[in-house]
């Protein structure tokens, strides 16, 4: 049985070889390429199918990268663009705070018509000698002398202590060496106003007579008494009193309107020249 199935199998497997060998004659021939043909429609349907898609996948493929480049590059022209409208807008702001700033200078101006005055910026802290000051880029060469006093719209802010030909320093009211005629507001008591040494705007307000009246929030002006200031320039608010009996007079803190930390610009009195009264001090033997 096995010999006859083996005989079998080699007779088929001859048959086929002879098949494939007389097919692959006959395609040599070109016998064979109508049915081809004809079994070729189905495997290039196939194939087309495939192949399209493979085209569609690279397209779109493609078309998303360019997407996300041109997203890309579209985000860093919108990015560098803000970052450039941020720094207009930054200054800007500063060019409106300057202007608000000198428009305020200059209403002051304005009201103050007995007074003139010469614009300055202030272009450093001056630290001499442990006095509390500033330095403003005008000097000599603008007409300033040492005395001369400084202020803004705001109120007092000291006088020139020292002078170059471009530059001054301002010794500030602040300053525990600074010491200012000072009159009530409501009152019209006078006292004598001192600094804390504090640029926070912490002022003292000294001898002020035991039988005034202070009242928290009172503003206190220049005297005048001395000649070392105009009359009637603002000078702070009252913060407290301090009224002890045992004392001869009463003292109240005083805060400066003016933010001494943030001072940018500031106007010096050119046409106020002080007095030195020390003469009057002497007496005859």
């Amino acid at each position: 049985m096995r010999r006859n199935g083996l005989t079998s199998r080699l007779l088929l497997l001859g048959v086929i070889i002879l098949m494939c060998i007389g097919l692959i004659g006959l395609s040599a021939f070109g016998l064979l390429r109508p049915v081809e043909n004809i079994l070729a429609l189905p495997l290039n349907w196939a194939v087309g199918i495939f192949s399209d898609a493979s085209d569609t996948l690279t397209s779109t493929g493609n078309t998303e990268a360019q997407t996300i480049t041109e997203l890309e590059a579209r985000n860093a022209e919108l990015e560098r663009q803000l970052a450039q409208l941020q720094g207009e807008l930054i200054i800007l702001r500063e060019i409106a705070a300057d202007y608000d700033r000198l428009s305020e200078l200059l209403e002051y101006t304005n009201t103050a018509d007995t007074l003139e005055f010469v614009a300055a910026d202030v272009i450093g802290d001056g630290q001499y000698a442990f006095i509390n000051s500033i330095i403003i880029n005008r000097g000599t060469r603008d007409g300033l002398t040492i005395g001369m006093p400084v202020v803004t719209d705001l109120g007092l802010v000291g006088r020139i202590w020292r002078l170059t030909a471009d530059t001054a320093q301002v010794q500030l009211i602040t300053d525990r060496n600074s010491f200012v005629s000072g009159r009530l507001q409501n009152s019209r008591a006078e006292g004598t106003i001192q600094g804390e040494g504090l640029d926070i705007g912490s002022l003292e307000l000294l001898f002020v007579p035991l039988d005034v009246d202070i009242n928290a929030g009172e503003l206190v002006y220049t005297s005048g008494l001395g000649g070392n200031f105009p009359a009637d320039l603002p000078v702070g608010q009252v913060v407290s009193v301090s009224n002890v009996e045992s004392e001869l007079t009463q003292e109240a803190q005083i805060s400066s309107l003016i933010n001494f930390m943030t001072l940018e610009q500031v106007l010096v009195v050119t046409n106020f020249e002080s007095v030195d009264l020390s003469v009057f001090d002497e007496t005859e033997e």
